[in-house]
């Protein structure tokens, strides 16, 4: 039981640094331009944090109980939001759970390999958030309209949205090209960085 209230307590403080890895990522105004960033982030925290916890348990289907929690726990602040006057859309709760459970079931179907559950359990973590967080974002009446209505107060003045250049980045060569410079980084440096030694 005191590994379990642990576990609640910790996947609460998860949330928290998942939302720090780029808070705007959750919200409905920055959440197509920021796609890139949002996948990479939100991909990492999870398999850390349900692979850890997964492992400390020894029990497949903590990664799940552990996902479950940080989605109660957004969904909190969703309705946060809501009840301040704000649109049900003006929030996007990422879709963990079913990537947490394709982490569980690898940890099942390996006989419990802790190896398995962080290359395979990873990688699939990693292909399946993706996806299913652009089908959660689909669902969204209209990013836009949301952004110019209700300007967050929390923004600072230089990310408040302007309606012409907003509008013209979404489906913009800079949009891309910065997305695929935030994936290609990582690689290109390690490679420099074997290339030097």
């Amino acid at each position: 039981t005191t590994h379990y209230l642990f576990i609640v307590v910790v996947a609460v403080n998860s949330t928290l640094l998942t939302i720090n890895a780029g808070d705007y990522i959750f919200y409905t105004d920055w959440a197509w331009t920021s796609f890139v960033i949002f996948s990479i982030s939100q991909s990492t925290m999870l398999a850390v944090g349900a692979v850890y916890y997964l492992l400390f348990t020894g029990v497949p289907g903590t990664a799940t109980y552990y996902a479950t929690i940080m989605t109660i726990y957004t969904w909190v602040a969703k309705g946060a939001w809501f009840a301040l006057g704000y649109p049900y859309d003006f929030v996007a709760v990422p879709i963990w759970i079913p990537s947490a459970m394709l982490l569980d079931l690898t940890y099942w179907a390996t006989r419990r390999n802790k190896h398995a559950a962080i290359i395979i359990g990873g990688t699939l973590i990693g292909l399946s958030l993706p996806m299913f967080n652009m089908i959660n974002l689909l669902l969204i009446r209209d990013p836009l309209e949301i952004a110019f209505k209700y300007p967050r107060p929390t923004l600072p003045p230089y990310m408040t949205p302007i309606e012409p250049q907003v509008g013209k980045f979404y489906n913009s060569p800079v949009a891309l090209g910065s997305g695929a410079g935030a994936v290609l980084t990582v690689p290109i440096a390690a490679l420099g960085a074997k290339l030097n030694t």
